[in-house]
């Protein structure tokens, strides 16, 4: 008898793969500060407007970590925490991920101009390239790569305000230098945990070159200052009052002391307390924001 040619099935992705691919729980941080962004400068909230808002931001945003995601899929394969993805275990194919994320970053790019004003579209589409084509790259040669990929993701807060306002305020750049500096910290943290991948990925972080964690602590630190100057700002300039000036000037204190105790015990486990620290501190100085602009 002959041998019967054996095809091995294609990959078949299911919702969740997807959802994996656009980095779901990335996409909800966004929508938070874009709806921050929104309501700190909207005098009267237009709900269709802001929903409008939020679906575009959604699309490009999860168009933008699915496509880095494809850009990546060797460099993920080769660490522990990211072989498990989609494509770098098999569930997707590039080309399916390569189709899916353009349509949609392309989709989420008119849906804004479209629905909310082109500025704001300009603004996703910047965020959309500069991640994908410059900090991406950068990723590979450089530790400066970590300072430029904050751009793109400090954009959404400003996008916000640009959708209610249709302008470039000093309250959008206020809240765009607010998500700017609250990164760093915030990566650095992750950086230092997950410093053996990054090395094995081939990635130039500042945590694979700086063996002994100093520097990487150093900058926490220093970029924890600067956000808790600029996150004083809005109450300086008269837009939001006293409970929000106290909330984050207290919510500073204590990024800065996880950060300091980051420096003199330079483990993983203090790694991870200032990681999800920050998180919270980021979700309290949003809310403080809004309910007291």
């Amino acid at each position: 008898m002959s041998e019967q040619l054996v095809i091995p099935p294609l990959p078949h992705a299911g919702l969740l793969d997807f959802l994996e691919l656009s980095k779901s729980r990335i996409v909800l941080m966004v929508l938070i500060t874009t709806a921050a962004g929104f309501l700190f400068a909207a005098p009267h909230v237009d709900p269709l407007l802001m929903l409008h808002t939020l679906v575009g931001t959604a699309l490009v945003a999860a168009g933008t970590n699915a496509l880095n995601q494809y850009v990546e899929r060797d460099r993920d394969a080769k660490m522990h925490r990211t072989r498990t993805r989609p494509l770098p275990a098999g569930r997707m194919t590039p080309r399916t991920a390569l189709v899916f994320s353009s349509a949609i970053a392309v989709l989420g790019t008119l849906y804004l101009g479209l629905a909310v004003n082109w500025l704001t579209a300009a603004l996703g589409a910047f965020t959309l390239t500069s991640y994908i084509f410059v900090y991406t790259p950068l990723k590979r040669v450089s530790t400066i790569c970590t300072l430029i990929g904050a751009i793109p993701g400090a954009i959404p807060p400003l996008m916000g305000w640009t959708a209610a306002t249709n302008t470039l305020g000093l309250g959008g750049w206020i809240v765009f230098g607010i998500l700017f500096l609250w990164q760093l910290p915030h990566f650095m943290a992750i950086s230092w945990m997950y410093r053996d991948d990054y090395a094995r990925g081939g990635f130039a972080m500042l945590s694979v070159r700086n063996t002994d964690g100093a520097a990487v602590a150093r900058q926490a630190i220093y970029y924890t200052l600067a956000l808790l100057a600029v996150s004083v700002l809005p109450s300086v300039f008269g837009m939001a009052g006293v409970v929000y000036l106290v909330g984050a000037a207290a919510s500073g204190a204590a990024l800065l002391a996880f950060a300091i105790r980051f420096f003199f015990d330079r483990s993983v486990h203090n790694a991870r307390s200032l990681f999800m620290l920050s998180n919270l501190y980021l979700l309290t100085v949003m809310l403080l924001l809004v309910v007291n602009a």
